[in-house]
């Protein structure tokens, strides 16, 4: 076991090492923590992007990462009209309206948004530990054979809109994790040091949290997994569009938009979404062959299960 702790931390150093950024988008959480670890003595900088108008978690974590290793740390504490800018923005990049990916990646471009003001040309990100390493939460409770299966798929499939708005920004987006030599020992892990139960409770990452739990602050080692809208807090803009979409203007767009587009609109936040994309982007394109979503007509990435255009999942 001490020669794969050992493993695990010499290939992620090396991926690390080969990156020539020195500015990290840092949350808290385990992956961008032990980016920071190892960058601990190249004079970084780092960004955490905070919601000013609803609830996140990500600050305290933030500031107890910056403090055990003595690097300096910028808060961008953002207000809802500068939060409503980016995800304008970030549609735009993006080309859809997936509520989950814009609430998620607006966290992003906020970022990388930072890095080019504050004169960087690139920013490293913990992308690629959770679709690697087992990291979201639906997938502690698979069996063995059932875990490695569904990693196999999201190795084929996935992809980070991270790359897509450093591009459009300008700026070059380095997510060690992603290099090849990380994925090939991720890969070569028996599912039981991917997903293993610490203190009677179940984990993903656990081969990572494992090797790092004297490196890093214990807290955040074994920090359950939070999604960057949570931490960040763009998780509220569910509930404030909520409130700010009357139910009858809702129905009545809605209606309209399944009507003359052919669109299911689910939610006041996707209405809100979906308005922006139509405004630069039009109606959705229909997908010409193969598995197509019920609810936009949009083409279904093979082995995929959910629509990378509107969001429903699952499919």
């Amino acid at each position: 076991m001490q020669e794969i702790l050992d493993q695990a931390r010499d290939v992620i150093q090396k991926a690390v090492t080969g990156c020539v950024g020195r500015y990290l988008s840092l949350s808290g959480g385990l992956d961008s923590t032990i980016l920071a670890y190892f960058l601990r003595d190249k004079k970084i900088s780092t960004v955490s992007i905070i919601s000013d108008d609803f609830v996140s978690s990500d600050l305290t974590y933030c500031q107890m990462v910056t403090q055990r290793f003595d690097i300096p740390l910028s808060i961008k504490m953002c207000q809802i009209d500068e939060i409503y800018s980016g995800i304008e923005e970030t549609i735009k990049i993006l080309g859809n309206f997936n509520d989950i990916e814009i609430r998620n990646n607006v966290v992003m471009y906020l970022a990388i948004l930072e890095a080019k003001k504050a004169g960087h040309h690139t920013i490293m990100t913990g992308d690629g530990a959770d679709e690697l390493f087992a990291g979201y939460s639906f997938l502690v409770n698979k069996d063995t054979s059932e875990l490695k299966t569904d990693l196999q798929r999201i190795a084929r499939i996935m992809h980070f809109p991270s790359q897509k708005i450093g591009q459009a920004l300008g700026v070059t987006v380095e997510s060690p994790f992603c290099r090849k030599e990380v994925a090939e020992f991720a890969q070569s892990l028996p599912a039981d040091l991917l997903v293993r139960e610490h203190e009677g409770k179940k984990f993903g990452k656990w081969i990572l949290r494992k090797a790092f739990e004297d490196k890093i602050p214990s807290a955040i080692a074994w920090r359950h997994k939070s999604p960057m809208q949570e931490g960040a807090g763009t998780q509220g803009l569910t509930r404030f569009f909520e409130i700010a979409i009357p139910d009858s203007v809702f129905a009545e767009k809605a209606a309209k938009i399944k009507e003359t587009d052919g669109v299911t609109i689910r939610s006041k936040e996707s209405l809100q979404y979906y308005e922006i994309y139509r405004k630069n982007f039009g109606a959705p394109p229909s997908g010409k062959s193969g598995t197509t979503c019920p609810d936009c007509r949009h083409q279904i990435e093979q082995d995929s299960k959910f629509c990378r255009m509107c969001g429903r999942f699952p499919l």
